[in-house]
């Protein structure tokens, strides 16, 4: 019965060691907050000074570029890159601090996570610098391929470039996604999957569609040269001037009537120019 351990002893000496341990904890825990608010207020700082700065230079006219977009306009928002750059900073230096902090504490798993978040930090400040770059890249694609079309009469051109806007920025997002640290192997294998089907089915489809436009839009190639507003032609039996060519077709004055030609009649059909 001697053997026994004393319950009052023992239940003493864990009391006296969680106050020690509460004792030094204490300390640790007033040096961690301080810290904390000390970055809190350098952050303040250095985001007040660097939006003034960034202002100032006038890099939010990039922002307003950025707002002209169509995607960008629909999400009703207005973006303006001194105070993102500005926030930005904020959080990073937070974060320092607050890693500053938490091993000051010695609590190494909380370490860790912000130490893995404050790495991440840079990644996604890339990733979004590449976003904003593939929107502008897109965006001038899609004004291309607009312009392209019209300079050809296609009506379906703003369909295509918004078709070739997307794609572009979607592929800007997988590569984005893959430099914040995301594994992206299975949306880059379904997302070639489904736009390798897009486009078979979209050429299949168009192009059956628009052969005879197609063919009118080459043989404004060959025929541009050879023929003139002004010029006196006959196709076939039909005779008239020559009053409009574009890219598509052909417009003839054959007396007090106009009759319209597909361009490519001038290769297909008998043709007779008189001056």
């Amino acid at each position: 019965m001697n053997n026994l351990p004393n319950l009052q002893e023992i239940l003493t000496n864990i009391v006296a060691g969680l106050i020690n341990q509460l004792v030094n904890f204490i300390p640790r825990l007033i040096s961690a907050i301080v810290i904390f608010v000390i970055g809190l207020l350098i952050a303040r700082l250095l985001r007040a000074v660097v939006k003034t700065v960034l202002s100032r230079i006038g890099i939010d006219k990039v922002g307003e570029k950025l707002n002209d977009i169509n995607l960008v306009r629909k999400l009703n928002t207005d973006i303006k890159i001194s105070t993102v750059l500005a926030q930005i900073l904020y959080f990073f230096v937070v974060l320092i601090f607050a890693t500053a902090a938490t091993e000051m504490l010695g609590v190494a798993a909380l370490t860790d996570l912000i130490v893995g978040i404050t790495n991440l930090v840079p990644k996604l400040i890339v990733a979004g610098l590449m976003m904003v770059v593939g929107l502008f890249i897109a965006e001038a694609l899609k004004k291309f391929i607009i312009t392209l079309c019209e300079s050809f009469n296609i009506s379906a051109g703003r369909m295509l470039g918004t078709i070739v806007f997307f794609f572009f920025l979607i592929i800007t997002l997988i590569n984005a996604l893959g430099q914040a640290g995301l594994n992206t192997e299975l949306l880059e294998s379904s997302f070639n999957l489904i736009i390798g089907g897009i486009i078979f089915a979209f050429t299949f489809g168009y192009g059956f569609a628009s052969r005879d436009v197609m063919a009118n839009i080459l043989s404004s190639f060959y025929s541009r040269n050879k023929y003139r507003e002004g010029q006196t032609i006959q196709i076939d039996d039909v005779k008239g001037t020559i009053i409009k060519i574009d890219s598509t077709s052909l417009m003839l004055r054959t007396g007090e009537t106009t009759t319209v030609f597909p361009l490519q009649a001038l290769q297909t059909k008998k043709v007779e120019v008189f001056d």
